[in-house]
């Protein structure tokens, strides 16, 4: 596999751009934390700590030693899909970046991301079925067509290519546990047929590439990646799926209990 060195040489200023970027979002979040501790209840440290951690893991699949060495190798590749993909997406979840602009926010400015979130064309790409296809649909085009060789190629269709893989992976999430507030919030058990078929869809793909590498990949690689795909996902799923079901027992638990 090879790649053009424009990709990722862009040249001194680039990482450093990145790295600042990633930097300001962690920022940006700290200083909301604190901000909305002196209005409300304190804002759980935990939160903070699952955006610091989401974010170092989607910044190191896309600036850093990993994103540079995934150009040529594709098990690389694949561990910088499962961070930006998978990891990053449940723990930015986890720390509920929308409840904490709600608490931020002034109450117009509240009201417009409030109205957004319940606005049609959110709460169709937010539908458990529909981000399932974005998310798992997306890997399928990726990896079985010529669009894996493609971006290698081509800076613009690569940025758009992890843009997709970030988002999708982080609207899969938010559709399966709900930690923000949930406009449109659907059962247990259909969140959890919609994911049981997804699970399904990203390790039969997973057994796809292993067999038939994508364009400009060698074998070795790919049985590599496809391995890694199939087990480390498989583990990045468990955590998900023990949150859902933590939540559903919760839900579920009888509201009156006997005092002792």
């Amino acid at each position: 596999m090879h790649s053009d060195g424009h990709l990722h040489d862009g040249g001194a200023w680039f990482e450093p751009m990145l790295w600042g970027s990633f930097a300001l979002v962690i920022l940006i979040y700290i200083g909301a934390a604190l901000y909305s501790g002196r209005r409300y209840k304190k804002w759980p440290l935990s939160r903070t700590l699952f955006w610091i951690l989401g974010v170092m893991s989607a910044a190191s699949a896309i600036v850093g030693p990993i994103a540079a060495r995934a150009h040529m190798d594709f098990t690389a590749h694949m561990v910088g899909h499962l961070l930006l993909g998978m990891l990053a997406p449940i723990l930015l979840v986890l720390a509920a970046p929308i409840t904490l602009a709600l608490r931020t926010l002034d109450v117009q400015s509240a009201r417009r991301l409030s109205r957004l979130l319940k606005s049609w064309p959110l709460r169709i790409i937010s539908h458990p079925i529909s981000a399932s296809i974005l998310n798992i649909g997306g890997l399928w085009i990726l990896y079985t067509t010529g669009l894996y060789g493609a971006m290698q190629h081509n800076i613009t269709l690569h940025a758009l290519v992890h843009f997709h893989v970030f988002a999708a992976g982080y609207l899969f999430t938010a559709s399966m546990i709900y930690i923000d507030p949930a406009p449109h919030p659907l059962t247990f058990k259909f969140r959890m047929i919609v994911f049981a078929l997804s699970l399904a869809g990203h390790d039969i793909l997973s057994k796809y590439i292993y067999a038939h590498p994508p364009s400009g990949v060698m074998k070795e690689q790919a049985e590599s990646g496809g391995m890694l795909m199939y087990y480390a996902g498989d583990a990045v799923d468990l955590v998900l799926i023990c949150i859902l079901c933590c939540q559903w027992f919760k839900a579920a638990r009888p509201k009156e209990s006997i005092a002792i």
